[in-house]
């Protein structure tokens, strides 16, 4: 029954799901509609609400095109290459391969988002190559499902906020008044209980979608491969080209970035963030290529996959201006979604209804800090009069945070540049997991 019901969710996503830009493009124009009459502003007002975020999220772009890029280059090099083919090579089967990418890519987003979106793409790859008859597509959707964990765990933005910056005060309106320690967030009994309730279900249901032996979407392994141009023998190289395929230049940077990266754990611990990770994707990779060359021949094969963040970062960053600029009244779109799941809300409730109202404004706000900058000046003060505990309506937020992601181009396109697919090869599945998932973090958010 599951089999049918994924099936159909994939047909129906294969036919109505547009490319990812054209979604971004209609999503601009739904919400340029949507925003007037709920912030009570003209048109023109929302174009320069448009404009003026068009540009804001130019650094986390070129951040994440990065994480593609030089995750790319790092499990291209022939060392990584093998350590994944080794550890690939545990899953004989379509079952196994379908449970070990989903557990793997859960495990690896719980300790950072950023490292966990790629390992988890480009793992799936490995095992596209190594186990046969298993489908490509869900292979793919079930390293992305692992994006559903990051925000409950080390790198979720919203409980790191809260644990280290004392000065929450204003954001919140009054209602944090201090720090809160992860122990009564990320590592909370409501939060560990989701989490595992997850890690027990979602494997399994990635597995249950497989399709039968007569639909799978198998991929030719060899298009997997990386095709790399013969080496000149050194005595017919020119100089240039010499220095072009140098060891030693090679192994000195990635000394010197080496020698800055056990700086840095030494001194902050296992702190990651995109900076640090992308940092150390491409000193790593400096190292495994061995020489300049081959190290821009893997950056250059991965720039390909790099095409769709690049063009449609800027237009979720506009649909964001539009979504939090206030009109006249004070209001926007996102503050009156967050206040009229107030309005209905108690205390038994609040938490869910929060969850809920975060996971609708992540569709249009796909970003952790966004997401906590618009809902936190709402939804904590309201949590506090109603005494909900703060810890857990901040966790609601960031969980609502995570659950639409699994229908949300925006933060599939680096998994989807990895492994050379569209978007509705795999939202399909994804919406499966989206149901799924959104029953046990809602029955997590009413009842731990």
């Amino acid at each position: 029954m599951l089999q049918r019901f994924s099936g159909g969710c994939v047909a129906l996503v294969q036919k109505y799901l547009p490319d990812p830009f054209i979604f971004a493009t209609l999503l601009t124009l739904f919400v340029f509609l949507m925003a007037m009459p709920m912030s009570s502003q003209g048109p023109m007002a929302m174009v320069n609400a448009w404009a003026g975020g068009f540009w804001g999220l130019l650094e986390f772009a070129m951040q994440m095109a990065l994480v593609v890029v030089t995750g790319h280059a790092m499990a291209s090099a022939p060392v990584f290459k093998r350590g994944l083919s080794h550890i690939a090579g545990m899953a004989e089967t379509p079952t196994q391969a379908i449970y070990l990418v989903s557990f793997i890519s859960a495990l690896a987003c719980l300790i950072n988002w950023g490292f966990g979106l790629v390992i988890g793409a480009l793992f799936a790859r490995e095992l596209a190559a190594r186990v046969k008859n298993v489908d490509y597509r869900l292979l793919i959707a079930s390293a992305y499902s692992g994006f559903l964990f990051w925000h409950g765990g080390l790198s979720g933005s919203v409980p790191l906020s809260i644990a280290t910056d004392g000065n929450l005060t204003k954001v919140t309106q009054g209602a944090i008044t201090g720090i809160i320690p992860t122990s009564q967030t990320m590592f909370s009994f409501f939060n560990l209980a989701i989490i595992a309730l997850l890690l027990l279900v979602i494997p399994l249901l990635n597995r249950a979608m497989h399709p039968s032996a007569d639909q799978v979407f198998v991929i030719d392994p060899e298009l997997l491969k990386e095709k790399h141009s013969p080496e000149k023998p050194v005595n017919e190289m020119t100089p240039a080209e010499r220095i072009e395929n140098s060891k030693v230049l090679s192994l000195l940077l990635g000394v010197m970035g080496y020698a800055f990266i056990i700086g840095y754990f030494v001194r902050n611990g296992f702190a990651l963030n995109l900076n640090i990770v992308n940092f150390v994707f491409l000193f790593t990779a400096i190292i495994l290529h061995s020489t300049p060359r081959r190290l821009l021949d893997a950056v250059f094969s991965g720039a390909r996959n790099t095409a769709g963040i690049l063009l449609q970062f800027p237009f979720y960053a506009g649909i964001m201006g539009m979504m939090t600029a206030a009109g006249p009244e004070g209001s926007s779109v996102a503050s009156v979604i967050s206040d009229w799941f107030v309005s209905i809300s108690n205390e038994t409730t609040f938490p869910l209804f929060t969850f809920l109202s975060a996971g609708i404004v992540n569709f249009f706000v796909p970003s952790g800090g966004g997401q906590w900058a618009v809902q936190a000046p709402i939804m904590m003060p309201a949590g506090l009069e109603l005494g909900v505990d703060s810890a857990k309506t901040a966790m609601a937020i960031a969980w609502g945070d995570a659950w639409t992601n699994m229908i949300q181009p925006f933060w599939a396109l680096p998994a989807l540049g990895i492994a050379g697919l569209g978007a509705k090869d795999i939202m399909g599945y994804c919406l499966v997991v989206l149901i799924a998932s959104g029953v046990i973090i809602c029955v997590g958010m009413t009842f731990f």
